[in-house]
């Protein structure tokens, strides 16, 4: 006798989790050549019922959709008279058949794409569709991604908004690691940040600004709502106080989505964090040879900076100047990783992961996850590596051999594990209608659980002993 089918959701997540391309329903692929005329392809298309081809021309492989016979239609050159390569599109987006189908996933959220080539080594196999690959996701991140792109009030980025949250907490019912659940919500977050600001901004502050975000959001480590750090860097000349209605209804209406101001300040609102490339410049020189005592955690935060709407090349150049304000010059260095060891540990904390009655909460952001990020972040600036997240920074250091392997791969699993469980903790605390915060409470953790805390928190204990020898913090 058959059991319990498990409910429809669980079934699709299941297959998410396990099935590869190869599972899916890949479109087989038919080719036209890059020659023929589009009334010759339309034909084709019909005859086949297909809504996309492959577009063969020469050494290029692309491909031609009804969404662009519709942009054809509209020249004023007859459509027997376009040859198909002229209009086809030749950036594919490609995938492994072997690739699991939550990389499908990413990979049409982050490009923005309904189709991706699917290889199989050189072969080609076929087109996965959008449609075929979205009834594997309950919760539809696709209809979220659409939503956000095509948002023409601020109403409907709030409604996206919400659906993002409900996603996240889904997926991580459902298994999905929490590195990969922060990778997508971070990537919609992001397009959320860059279509509230185009509805919100003039045409030509689009134009001569680059929005930021920074912290945990410009990593791409942030999975439930937290505080706001945003920024806005503006070309030289630009009036900035003209933008003060501005800046405060982008930070109203992200507070309105759920993204809670900063304590701090760290937002568009507050002059600091919004102002010309040259100011900028001076208010980083300020943070590195000035005496204000948050001045290098300023620098920490901006390090994490992503730019999410606007011109790219502003933060690129403030980026690298505060590069090389730090490249090579050991004290500053050691002042900048300095705050990693900066949080006492009890002396007791160890013992208490062995008790099962021990109620006193442990802070798991100032114990493992703040040491390892800002640790993992010094580094990357004392050896001039520039990566987005941690786990990719630690990638590269050890690419770079400027970390021991192991070490790496015991850091990028304690990171994980540790964000994965504060995660569980802060959508229990959420359900009991308690804040959520970074701490855990080793009585409400099992014997499995305890064991993996106090390994993960050795590891960044042990890092914290390489950062004081590497940064000689001792002699601060």
């Amino acid at each position: 006798m058959a059991g319990p089918r498990a409910p429809e959701s669980q079934r699709e997540m299941l297959s998410l989790v396990s099935a590869r391309v190869r599972d899916a329903y890949v479109r087989k692929p038919f080719y036209v050549e890059g020659a023929l005329d589009l009334v010759s392809v339309c034909r084709e298309m019909a005859g086949q019922g297909l809504t996309s081809v492959l577009v063969r021309d020469g050494a290029r492989l692309g491909i031609f959709t009804t969404t662009d016979l519709r942009d054809a239609l509209l020249r004023e050159v007859p459509p027997q008279q376009i040859r198909v390569r002229d209009v086809a599109r030749f950036e594919l987006v490609d995938i492994d058949a072997d690739a699991d189908l939550f990389e499908a996933l990413w990979r049409m959220v982050q490009h923005r794409v309904h189709r991706l080539l699917v290889r199989d080594g050189a072969e080609v196999r076929g087109l996965l569709g959008q449609l075929d690959l979205v009834s594997f996701v309950a919760n539809h991140s696709h209809v979220i991604a659409l939503q956000l792109d095509e948002a023409e009030t601020v109403d409907a980025l709030r409604e996206a908004a919400q659906r993002i949250d409900a996603m996240a907490v889904w997926l991580h019912a459902d298994g999905i690691r929490v590195e990969r659940i922060a990778r997508l919500v971070g990537e919609l977050n992001r397009r959320l940040f860059a279509r509230l600001w185009s509805l919100l901004a003039p045409p030509e502050v689009l134009a001569g600004s680059c929005l930021l975000v920074m912290g945990s959001e410009g990593r791409g480590e942030q999975i439930l709502k937290t505080d706001q750090d945003n920024a806005l860097l503006l070309r030289d000349g630009t009036d900035v106080a003209q933008l003060d209605e501005l800046a405060a209804r982008f930070n109203a209406a992200l507070a309105d989505f759920g993204y809670p101001p900063c304590p701090g300040g760290i937002m568009l609102t507050h002059r600091a964090w919004r102002a010309t490339e040259s100011e900028f410049r001076e208010t980083i020189h300020r943070w590195v040879y000035g005496g204000d005592p948050d001045g290098m955690m300023h620098m920490a935060i901006f390090f994490d900076a992503v730019a999410v709407a606007g011109d790219a090349a502003l933060l690129e150049r403030v980026h690298a100047y505060a590069c090389r304000l730090l490249t090579g010059e050991d004290r500053l260095l050691s002042r900048f990783a300095a705050p990693a060891d900066q949080f006492e540990e009890s002396s007791g904390w160890w013992a208490r992961l062995t008790s099962r009655a021990d109620e006193q909460p442990l802070d798991l952001k100032k114990l493992g996850l703040f040491p390892i990020v800002h640790g993992v972040r010094a580094l990357c600036l004392r050896h001039d590596v520039r990566a987005a997240g941690t786990a990719e920074r630690v990638e590269a250091l050890v690419a770079a051999g400027a970390l021991d392997a192991s070490l790496g791969r015991d850091l990028s699993e304690a990171l994980h594990y540790l964000m994965g469980l504060r995660l569980e903790r802060q959508l229990a605390d959420r359900a009991a209608g308690r804040t959520p915060d970074n701490s855990v409470r080793p009585a409400e953790l099992s014997t499995m659980e305890r064991d993996r805390v106090r390994d993960a928190l050795a590891i960044a204990k042990r890092f914290r002993g390489v950062l004081r020898q590497t940064f000689r913090l001792d002699q601060l």
